[in-house]
Formats: structure tokens, C-alpha cells, sequence
């Protein structure tokens, strides 16, 4: 593998109060890549924590300066701000990421690169004996069937946090919200080739999950700005075109069908709520429309570059 600025590996690790994991985790990840005799980083990303996880962060650090950069954000923003934040920094030609709670087995990763070595722009983790709750695996196969219903990319695992990119890949990503669910679709729709491969999985080393209900509700409301921005990302006016024609069309057609009654059938339709409906649907139909024209300004005028998060500090980089 070509290196870049003496650094192979990037291997991003967000964690959220993990205090526990950072030390077994960390010692790990060095002795599991260290056999493989390349270069590599490891880039924390303590996205908020209010356990003691930086303390323990810069505790790592000391021990392995050349090794662990830590990227400390001033409150929670979440896993894709967290991912972006490191996509920006990291050095590697390959880039990983792995959940902080060790559940991810970094001996997996020798494997997962020789996969990128076969022509892949991204090679996630297929978990297929998970060691979680029956809660959490049973929503998460609803979540990859969903998913691979709708973008039609036949992958088993979309939301493994394990997962190598070329690192042309990760450039190519703009992740706010929840969209680190579904970079495998991002990617696979800017024309970049991924697969996945079947990995262990491991209990928590410690800790509790930070799974919940809320997060399973908004992954499926993030599919929907998935699969939005991934067919009409350049062409909104298109997508809300579309929607906005259908209400319009339907309420012309109610229209045509209240005239024949008027002026044919000689009926009142001053009192019926079809006429109201009609006008309505128009209406909506063509505020659908000018919302389509407003996005396709934004789209032109508006930086997408602008950050959804806020760095409290870096520790492990200096101006190159």
C-alpha cells in the first residue's frame, strides 16, 4: 500500500462515555496492527463525554504519542459529525472505523483490507452471529431489510461500525445527522464499489449500549434524505416536481370532475368539501413545486461545507 505522510492505516474510533473501554481498547488496536508492520493512526473522536472518556483519551495518548490523536467536540453531536471531523484529519491512505465499546475485533481488519485490495472502494462488516440483546438484533435486521429493499444494494449489514474506505471514498462524504447509517447507499450512488464480509462480533467490554428507541425511529426518517439526496441530490426541483404534480394534477382532476357536474348535471357544488379539497390540492401541489425551485437556489448558492459541529480541541496534529 502507498503511504501517505508515513501513515497507511487511519483507524477512527468515536466513543461517548467510554471510559472503561478506552485502555483494553486501545492496547488492542496496537498489538493487533502493529504484526501487520505498516503505518497507521488512531483517531478518538470523544464526541461529548461526561464520564471521564478524554481524561482517560489523553491518558492513551502519553502512552502512545506517535500513535493516538484524539479530536475532542465540545458537546454531543453524533456518530456522523464525529466521522466527518475525522474523514477531514486523517492522514491514511485506508481508513477504518470501529465502535468504541470493543465489540468490533481489530484482528478482522487484515482480512477486510485484502477485500479492498480487490477492487473495492469500501468494505463493511457483515455481523451475522451478533452478541447483543434480542432487542437491538431483531430491530437491526428490520433496519437492513428496509434498507436493502429500498436502495436495492444487497448488503446484510449496512450500520456496522466496522468498516474500511479507500480514501478517495470518504472524501467524497458530507455526513450530518444520522447519514453515517448509510454510507454504504451514499457511496454506492456516487458510482464507488462496496461490499461487505463476514466478521466476529464480541460482548461490550464494559459499559451500557446507548441504543434506544428514538434512534431506530429517526435511522428509517434518515432513509427517506438518504434516498432523496442519493437520486436527486443535484436535481431537487425534480424530486419535489414530482411530488408537487401529483397533488396538483389530482386536484385539477377533482376540478374537471366538479365542472361536469355543474355545468352537465346541473348540481350545486358550492357546499361540497370535494371543491375545497380541489383547491387545496392545487394550492399544495404548487408550494410543493416552489419548495423544489427554492432547493435548487440553495443548491447553487449555499457552501455545503459548512461543519455541523463544533471542535473543542485536537490533540496529536500540528500545521503541516
Amino acid at each position: 500500500m502507498n503511504s501517505s505522510s508515513n501513515i497507511t492505516l487511519s483507524c477512527i474510533i468515536p466513543v461517548l462515555n467510554e471510559k472503561e473501554n478506552i485502555a483494553p481498547l486501545t492496547a488492542e488496536m496496537v498489538r493487533v496492527v502493529d504484526v501487520q508492520k505498516i503505518e497507521f493512526e488512531i483517531i478518538f473522536v470523544d464526541d461529548g463525554s461526561t464520564d471521564g472518556t478524554y481524561q482517560e483519551l489523553s491518558k492513551v495518548r502519553k502512552r502512545y504519542p506517535q500513535r493516538v490523536r484524539i479530536i475532542k467536540f465540545r458537546t454531543n453531536f453524533g456518530k456522523s459529525a464525529a466521522y466527518d471531523a475525522a474523514f477531514k484529519i486523517a492522514r491514511g491512505n485506508i481508513i477504518a472505523t470501529l465502535d468504541g465499546d470493543g465489540q468490533d475485533n481489530p484482528s478482522e481488519l487484515d482480512k477486510m483490507i485484502l477485500k479492498l485490495g480487490q477492487g473495492y472502494d469500501m468494505v463493511g462488516g457483515w455481523r451475522k452471529n451478533r452478541k447483543d440483546r434480542i432487542i437491538k438484533t431483531l430491530s437491526s435486521k428490520l433496519f437492513n431489510f428496509v434498507t436493502r429493499k429500498f436502495s436495492s444494494l444487497e448488503l446484510q449489514d449496512f450500520n456496522c461500525g466496522m468498516k474500511v474506505y479507500r480514501k478517495s471514498a470518504v472524501e467524497s462524504l458530507r455526513l450530518y445527522g444520522d447519514l453515517h447509517r448509510y454510507i454504504p447507499v451514499l457511496l454506492a450512488a456516487n458510482g464507488y464499489k462496496v461490499t461487505e464480509i463476514e466478521v466476529s462480533h464480541r460482548k461490550r467490554f464494559s459499559g451500557r449500549s446507548k441504543y434506544g428507541t428514538a434512534r431506530f425511529i429517526n435511522g428509517f426518517l434518515d432513509l427517506f434524505t438518504v434516498m432523496s439526496i442519493s437520486r436527486y441530490r443535484s436535481r431537487p426541483m425534480h424530486f419535489f416536481g414530482y411530488i408537487g404534480s401529483i397533488f396538483f394534477m389530482t386536484g385539477f382532476a377533482i376540478g374537471i370532475y366538479l365542472m361536469f357536474v355543474k355545468y352537465f348535471l346541473a348540481q350545486s357544488i358550492g357546499d361540497r368539501p370535494l371543491l375545497l379539497l380541489s383547491v387545496m390540492l392545487m394550492i399544495m401541489g404548487v408550494q410543493i413545486t416552489i419548495t423544489g425551485l427554492v432547493g435548487e437556489y440553495i443548491r447553487m448558492f449555499v457552501s455545503p461545507d459548512r461543519p455541523t459541529y463544533d471542535i473543542e480541541s485536537i490533540q496529536g496534529y500540528k500545521d503541516r
